[in-house]
């Protein structure tokens, strides 16, 4: 079931313009939209999760109108906000159950073998007896996936779900939203470049509301081939690096600064050439160099 985002505005009272004229088509699969806090990404999945309505647009799953048919979408959607409370003093396998009899599961012998399979599926099964105030920031993820995949949803919306998870807990989430991405799909809203690497097959950036690249990871990186350039400079010689070159990224290294930079060709005798990945695409399409905006600027001129 693919989802189309046609022309879809948003702006808030204080005059905010959170969402400028989005447009995506998202497939079955693991779909990424990254940006950095403020984009307008946590404004959109809200949008598509029936919770706020856009100013302009349209939107289509399948063949639901999502702004018009909003119990419609409901049944077929799971959504995993970034953040969202539980009862501390009940237990996974009680909560679960409850949740599965507001979805609808009203047969008790059905409602216990969904609410088994979830947290199985979850690997929360062994913990379905501990209270959920007791668990870890992952365990409570996974319990959110577990509430979101109630009603075998078609699209599933998960909102920054690895923030804050330690490496173990985000290896094991990850590797339960990649086998979701199977059969339905998967929305991961996220400002962790590493997450959308990882798993998604399609991506799109955005910021300030607007979205400024939208490709496939793989061959976004491949097209970046032969313009990063790497050279490893003292922190004081950052900012005339900065005024010579496009500088699009900076790590620490080894006491030393390593700086990437954007070019079409060698930037000099200091520079080396590196080999691309999806952060330079990332920070490459923010600054401006690739992307819509280089588009807009190119029809432009």
């Amino acid at each position: 079931m693919e989802l189309q985002i046609r022309d879809v505005s948003k702006t808030y009272p204080n005059g905010v313009q959170a969402l400028n004229n989005v447009s995506l088509t998202i497939p079955a699969g693991m779909y990424g939209l990254l940006g950095p806090n403020g984009a307008g990404k946590s404004t959109l999945m809200r949008i598509l999760a029936t919770l706020q309505e856009p100013d302009s647009g349209s939107i289509r799953l399948g063949e639901i109108d999502v702004v018009r048919e909003k119990d419609r979408v409901r049944q077929t959607l799971g959504y995993l906000p970034q953040e969202f409370g539980v009862y501390p003093k009940v237990s996974a396998e009680e909560l679960l159950e409850h949740f599965a009899i507001l979805k609808g599961i009203a047969a008790k012998k059905a409602r216990r073998e969904v609410v088994e399979a979830l947290l199985r599926q979850t690997n929360l099964w062994d913990v379905r007896k501990q209270k959920l105030g007791g668990y870890s920031g992952g365990m409570r993820q996974r319990f959110g996936v577990a509430v979101a995949l109630l009603g075998n949803p078609k699209l599933l919306i998960v909102d920054e779900p690895t923030a804050g998870l330690d490496p173990a807990e985000r290896v094991r989430f990850l590797n339960l939203l990649s086998e979701l991405g199977e059969n339905s799909a998967v929305i991961l809203s996220t400002h962790i470049v590493e997450d959308v690497s990882e798993l998604c097959t399609r991506m799109a950036i955005i910021d300030r509301g607007t979205i400024l690249l939208e490709a496939e990871p793989l061959g976004a990186i491949e097209q970046m081939r032969g313009r990063i350039w790497r050279s490893v400079i003292e922190k004081r010689e950052l900012a005339e690096m900065e005024r010579e070159h496009a500088v699009i990224s900076t790590k620490l290294l080894a006491g030393k600064t390593l700086v990437h930079v954007y070019a079409d060709g060698s930037p000099g005798p200091a520079f080396d050439p590196a080999e691309p990945d999806l952060e330079d695409v990332y920070f490459a399409t923010m600054a401006g160099h690739i992307g819509r905006r280089r588009e807009r600027a190119e029809a432009a001129a």
